[in-house]
């Protein structure tokens, strides 16, 4: 009898010990991290001002400490993805949320998307007006539906139900896009710049991707670009890679540029610079825009073929730098 006890004894302890390994937090510094974003491509003149120069760059390298906080602390790529977005959608100087271009009409429909390289989850939504963060609303769309693209008016009952407070059309406005709508339409159409998106690697080894945009100036009502598109504007494989692009979007909806950049990686085995350097070399044209992205093992590339990309990285490695054009 006292044998039994003593070994029923023993046993609790191993039960005690084995819960608490169980329960004891997972180290944060389990391996590299790397973020890279973007705030758009296009024809961003180097005659800019030197105010309005920091102002850009002042506002990239907020967003990437944003988001290198989230990673350096053991935090997830796709929460990382998801905060320097949402911090870009309230930037009046990008072109995503508050700030976000105007349609033909006057008025602004914005698109975004997300993807966990994990499993390949996505949500996504188009043709939003009252949303004042899309690219939570995208992520709502991946982890709370079955579905991955909601549009419209049926994105923001969706937003309703989860919660989410709509907002006037109007604010979104700014002066300064109202201006470049009545002044500078045809220059506009022709630019196609202004998109936001990030792409991570965390500590644990995953990736994310999201992308954000108010879409062309002046484009039809309507119309819905590359950036709420999985496999065209946005994509995360652990496999291979996070992308993220900005520019044309039509142009990267044809070239499917975001899967293309994996399935480059996983089919025919190239690396990612290698990968990226096809794409926007031989499969984008001129002017057409660029792309953000990371590999599985925190290798970056941000190619362009624009006069400009706003654009920033920050590793684990102490790699931290924000840059507009070559």
């Amino acid at each position: 009898m006292n044998l039994f006890r003593s070994i029923l004894v023993i046993v609790m302890l191993l039960s005690v010990v084995l819960i608490a390994i169980a329960q004891r937090p997972i180290p944060s510094n389990t391996g590299r991290y790397t973020i890279v974003l973007h705030g758009g491509a296009g024809n961003i003149s180097t005659a800019m001002p030197d105010s309005t120069r920091r102002s850009y760059t002042d506002a990239l390298a907020h967003a990437l400490t944003i988001g290198q906080s989230i990673l350096d602390t053991g935090g997830t790529a796709l929460d990382a993805v998801e905060q320097v977005i949402r911090y870009f959608e309230t930037d009046p100087q990008f072109n995503a949320g508050i700030g976000a271009v105007y349609t033909a009409d006057g008025t602004h429909e914005l698109d975004a998307s997300i993807m966990d390289g994990r499993d390949l989850s996505c949500g996504a939504v188009a043709g939003v007006r009252q949303i004042a963060h899309p690219i939570s609303l995208s992520r709502m769309v991946m982890e709370r539906t079955k579905h991955v693209l909601l549009t419209g008016e049926g994105a923001e009952r969706f937003a309703q139900q989860m919660g989410i407070p709509l907002v006037p059309n109007t604010t979104f406005n700014t002066p300064k896009r109202a201006k470049e709508i009545e002044e500078h339409k045809k220059r506009l159409e022709k630019e196609k710049n202004g998109t936001v998106g990030c792409v991570a690697l965390d500590r644990h080894g995953n990736l994310a991707a999201g992308t954000s945009t108010g879409g062309m100036p002046g484009k039809m009502p309507g119309r819905v670009g590359d950036s709420p598109i999985i496999g065209a504007g946005t994509y995360a494989n652990n496999k291979t890679c996070a992308v993220s692009g900005t520019g044309w979007g039509e142009k990267f909806i044809k070239q499917g540029v975001a899967f293309t950049m994996s399935a480059l990686m996983e089919f025919k085995g190239m690396t990612l610079a290698e990968a990226a350097e096809e794409i926007v070399s031989k499969r984008l044209e001129s002017n057409d825009g660029g792309f953000i992205a990371v590999d599985a093992k925190g290798n970056y590339a941000t190619p362009f073929n624009a006069r400009g990309m706003f654009r920033g990285v920050a590793t684990s490695d102490g790699v931290f730098e924000v840059t507009i054009w070559k």
